[in-house]
């Protein structure tokens, strides 16, 4: 108990005092979110995630003997001091493993540092892909678990014909936007019927991107919107498609960023019937999921909700201890080799399998956004397997993602040689 409270005012004071235990008898769990910036209302209940499993794990015993202790700071929104936080987890608070980040700008800021140190990060947001780090374990969704299969949905039972690709300009919706512009026109969809717009975080003039929109369907064709906007840019957007007086039924929205946590508070009238597509949704129905959510209620209160990944950082948590007890050691390299093939449930009622690739085999669900700010999920895949890179883009259709067997996360099948990868950004 006198842990668990030193851990909680730790928390709330985000300091980095010196821990209730000497750091011999504990193993250091860093929480990597930003709490304040504009990116603090989704990440916020990502560090409040990592506490309750930490405190619940510790309830247990612990592991290999000892209690967790989490190590919270604070990157507050800005991608480059991710980086500083990062570097002073491991070199200073000396973390055995990170849990953190949201946007893919954040992740690839912390990756060289995590790299250099052999540092351990599970991220837990759906990304662009395109990506594979031997120190990164990815337990949100690539492409292949959430864009393309929204795509095929509004393909094959909307029967949407033109697409407005909408997204945040920043990493994640330029890469993942260029991926579905090459799917769709795989697909048959004219370039001229794929109209593609980004706007800075926090945008709110929305007036002509939705006349753009609306003036797609001027031919009578099915109109559909796949959003990759981020954080409170969302509101104005949908707003402004409700005074244009567009419905859900006239051109539906899929989005990949609004989840339950974005909805709570917010009047919903303006998006009921609109989508999103993640692996989970507070409303899935299973024994396992009624018990997490009732015990995250129990512990932040009945007005506070759960989503997507939340359910990330639990598989990958969940894994993280199995793999120390595989392992024996908290010794990254000896904990990555205990990952690979791990299965733990997930929330909706499956399995978790963690690939050699570092990501997950997930389910793909779409829910439909009803006047409670919860999400009716009206389509359910069985589990499918993450694909580090996408086979609809040339470069990299020929990579695979094998750090079990090959030791190597950008393999080219064709040149039968490791790449060396580097990134763009």
């Amino acid at each position: 108990m006198n842990f668990i409270k030193a851990t909680l005012a730790g928390a709330l004071s985000l300091s980095l005092t010196a821990p209730a235990f000497a750091a011999e008898d504990t193993i250091k769990v860093g929480v990597l979110h930003s709490l304040s910036g504009t990116m603090a209302i989704s990440e916020t209940t990502l560090k409040d995630t990592m506490l309750m499993l930490i405190d619940e794990q510790n309830a247990k015993g612990g592991v290999l003997g000892k209690k967790l202790e989490a190590v919270v700071v604070d990157p507050a929104s800005d991608w480059p001091l991710f980086a500083e936080k990062a570097r002073e987890l491991l070199t200073v608070q000396d973390v055995d493993v990170m849990f953190g980040c949201w946007t893919s700008v954040s992740r690839k800021s912390v990756l060289p540092v995590i790299e250099e140190l052999n540092g351990l990060l599970f991220y837990p947001v759906q990304y662009e892909g395109e990506e594979s780090s031997k120190n990164v374990f990815y337990t949100g969704a690539a492409p292949n678990q959430q864009a393309i299969p929204a795509t095929d949905y509004f393909l094959d039972e909307l029967g949407v014909e033109k697409f407005a690709l909408l997204g945040t300009d920043y990493v994640y919706p330029r890469t993942t936007n260029n991926i579905l512009e090459s799917y769709l026109k795989s697909k048959g969809i004219a370039e001229e019927d794929i109209f593609v717009n980004y706007t800075p975080f926090g945008h709110s003039d929305w007036s002509k991107i939705v006349a753009d929109v609306v003036a797609l369907g001027a031919d009578g064709k099915k109109v559909g919107v796949i959003s990759t906007i981020n954080g409170d840019a969302n509101i104005g957007f949908y707003k402004e498609l409700a005074a244009a007086g567009v419905s859900a039924d006239d051109i539906p929205v899929v989005a990949f960023s609004v989840g339950e946590e974005e909805l709570a508070g917010l009047d919903t009238s303006n998006l009921v019937g609109h989508l999103a597509a993640w692996n989970y949704f507070q409303s899935a129905e299973s024994e396992i999921n009624d018990e997490f959510v009732a015990a995250w209620k129990a512990r932040m209160g009945e007005e506070r909700v759960t989503n997507d990944p939340m359910e990330a950082h639990v598989i990958g948590f969940n894994m993280y201890i199995k793999a120390l007890e595989a392992a024996g050691t908290t010794d990254v390299d000896a904990v990555r080799e205990a990952m690979y093939g791990l299965e733990v449930p997930n929330l909706t009622g499956g399995t978790a399998v963690m690939l050699p690739n570092h990501h997950l085999a997930k389910p793909v669900l779409i829910g439909e956004i009803q006047e409670d700010g919860q999400f009716d999920i009206i389509s359910q895949t069985t589990e499918v397997p993450g694909d580090a890179w996408t086979d609809f883009l040339p470069e990299s259709a020929v990579l695979k993602s094998d750090w079990k067997g090959l030791g190597c996360g950008m393999y080219n099948t064709e040149t039968e040689t490791c790449v060396q990868i580097k990134s763009n950004y």
